[in-house]
């Protein structure tokens, strides 16, 4: 059996890199390099002198790798792990792999790899063991290892441990362990910390304590109170920052003087925060020649920063500065090269893990023992990290199925969705081929949920309107095909039409059409990402309506920035936000898209109800594919 059939590959086929030949030819065929990986190889193999088959092979992946969010490649183990870019049948098994150990002597032996982790600095890749770098991608692994490292490696000086055990009893009231009270204190205690867990742990809740906290250590030294940035990948999370450390604000127990500072600091995007620059996408104008000014950075959502954003943010924090990361781990990784925050906890998913010495503050400071095991030799991060597992927002069901999404146990997962929980409803069809009644818990909850916002927006009622669009979101994981948004976009349209009264679910600005917005307008506050809802405004006048700080944002349509009318989403956009019953539409199970990762971000937007379509096959599917990016930071943060 052949690799690919070569006769049926179309030569005018944009994928197909012309001129290659030998086994770039072969793998460009059958979809496992493009031709742009191809081209890219090819040139620096004239550029270097380099003619080694072999190694042009090794170069074309190293290329592909950023493209599919990897920061390098595994030359061994590239075999097992590639993917195609084609709908034609192919035995990647069968395609002429070089042996391993003769390809990477070959690699490291040729002018454009520098091997090792020494010399070689004007070479275009680096190898170390068997991964094969980008030099740049190289660096910047390098760069945020070894930054984060010497953060780390020290507790934060100056800290009064009597104060801050003052507060964390003011502040927090939970029974021991108590991991928020732990988390609070240990960004208080470390210049580098991570608050880390996933959607209704407290995280945020924890965030506004530890400003509190700050402020009472500021305040004790007879200092002012730190400058704060509050910054996140997208101008929604930022948004979504803010208004959640304002909310925690107004209920703290703190003195006026810090509710009202508290209440002041707003929330920007990390572009913003590091000053970009039109033009220069790679730089920011604060970096390490001209570090923040700022005493305290608090990051949310870091599961969606790349490698290289997290390269220019640690490098432009000053040495002293704390640097809280926060952000859910287990989400969706950033659509970009890495897995930083996976990478950066690490073992420390599976439970606290700190030195003795850190125990020890933590413990003086929290006034309760502390859970942890001693960390690997020569892990600088361990100290900072504390992962929240007790959940305050959705129900024990969903709650359940989370975990076991999360262990990988898909054993577990077909059980708790077979168990008949009021909160879950399993749907075991496929999306695409399923009709008629095999749908109907699904289209009676976009009808209902139509219903009320139709309802709301006519009588003029902004605030309830959005509240109703928040009730429910129907979850796609591809934007196209028949498990696409655009696809079932239509069909909740023609749902809608049969179903709710005066919803015309046409092109315009009518009464009840829930809006998201697809391109960020700083000037109106809005962001990619946002929703919101045309109302009824008068004598026959509507408004768009969003919803900033709990206070009603009313806009005429014609101010608005590109939106998209919102009937359905992907898993991605959806990602940071969450509402009272969503409904899950998974893929088939050959999407590439179909892992772990996905299911259990889709999972977790739901506080309420859930409802989940797909097959036991997609569903064992996902649970059994967890995203595998190909790094070297965890290695570089926890081994000696």
């Amino acid at each position: 059996m052949t690799a690919v059939d070569v006769e049926a590959v179309d030569p005018f086929d944009p994928r197909v890199a012309m001129g290659a030949g030998g086994l770039l030819r072969a793998f460009n065929d059958a979809g496992a390099l493009s031709a742009a990986d191809v081209h890219v190889a090819s040139r620096l193999g004239r550029l270097g002198a380099e003619g080694d088959e072999a190694v042009l092979l090794a170069v074309a992946f190293a290329a592909r790798a950023p493209r599919l969010a990897h920061v390098c490649t595994d030359l061994a183990t590239a075999r097992d792990r590639v993917t195609v870019d084609t709908d034609l049948p192919v035995d990647v098994q069968g395609l002429p792999w070089p042996d391993v150990g003769a390809w990477l002597d070959a690699v490291a032996a040729s002018p454009l790899v520098a091997a090792g982790t020494d010399g070689g600095a004007d070479r275009p890749l680096r190898l170390v063991g068997s991964r094969l770098y980008l030099d740049r991608y190289w660096r910047e692994e390098r760069q945020v290892a070894a930054d984060l490292r010497a953060r780390g490696e020290a507790p934060a000086p100056g800290v009064d441990l009597g104060v801050l055990a003052s507060g964390l009893d003011r502040l927090f009231t939970g029974e021991a362990p108590d991991y928020q009270r732990l988390a609070a204190a240990t960004a208080v205690l470390r210049r580098f910390s991570v608050v880390a867990g996933g959607p209704g742990t407290g995280k945020t809740t924890a965030v506004a304590r530890v400003l509190a906290l700050l402020h009472d250590q500021a305040l004790a030294a007879g200092a002012r109170p730190p400058l704060v940035a509050l910054a996140a990948p997208t101008g929604k999370a930022a948004a979504r920052l803010e208004e959640a450390v304002h909310e925690q604000a107004a209920g703290l127990d703190v003195a006026d003087g810090v509710r009202r500072w508290l209440l002041s600091l707003a929330a920007v995007t990390l572009h913003r925060l590091l000053g970009w620059q039109p033009g220069n996408r790679a730089r920011f104008r604060h970096d390490r020649r001209n570090r923040l000014p700022h005493a305290v950075v608090v990051v949310d959502e870091t599961s969606m920063v790349a490698l290289t954003m997290m390269a220019r943010l640690v490098e432009a924090v000053r040495p002293a500065a704390r640097l809280v990361l926060v952000g859910d781990p287990d989400q969706l990784a950033s659509v970009e090269a890495g897995a930083v925050l996976g990478d950066i906890v690490g073992p420390a998913a599976g439970g606290l893990l700190m030195t003795p010495p850190a125990r020890a503050a933590l413990a003086e400071a929290t006034h309760q023992d502390v859970p942890a095991a001693d960390p690997p030799a020569g892990a600088a991060v361990a100290d900072g990290i504390v992962v929240l597992r007790h959940v305050h927002r959705y129900g024990r069901a969903i709650g359940r199925l989370a975990e076991a999404v999360q262990e990988g146990d898909a054993d577990a997962v077909i059980e708790v969705l077979s168990a008949g929980h009021d909160r879950i409803v399993w749907l075991p069809v496929d999306a695409a081929g399923a009709h008629g009644s095999q749908l109907e818990p699904v289209r009676v909850a976009v009808v209902s949920a139509g219903e009320r916002v139709s309802a709301a927006a006519g009588a003029g009622r902004g605030h309830d309107a959005l509240a109703a669009l928040g009730g429910f979101r129907l979850l796609c994981a591809h934007r196209r095909g028949p498990y696409g948004v655009a696809t079932w976009t239509a069909r909740v349209e023609r749902w809608l039409a049969a179903g709710v009264d005066g919803l015309p679910t046409t092109a315009g600005w009518y009464v009840g059409r829930p809006l998201l917005v697809t391109e960020n307008d700083y000037g109106l506050g809005l962001y990619n990402g946002d929703t919101g809802v045309v109302v009824a405004y008068g004598a026959g006048a509507v408004r768009a309506v969003f919803e900033r700080r709990g206070r009603l944002l009313e806009l005429s349509p014609q101010r608005l920035a590109p939106v998209d009318t919102v009937y359905a989403m992907t898993v991605h956009k959806a990602q940071g936000s969450q509402f009272a019953q969503v409904a899950v539409l998974l893929p088939d199970p050959t999407s590439p898209i179909l892992t772990r990762e996905l299911l259990y971000t889709a999972v977790t937007r739901a506080q309420e109800r859930l409802i989940l379509v797909g097959t036991e096959e997609t569903v064992r599917g996902a649970v059994e594919r967890p995203i595998t990016r190909a790094s070297g930071l965890r290695e570089w943060l926890w081994q000696e």
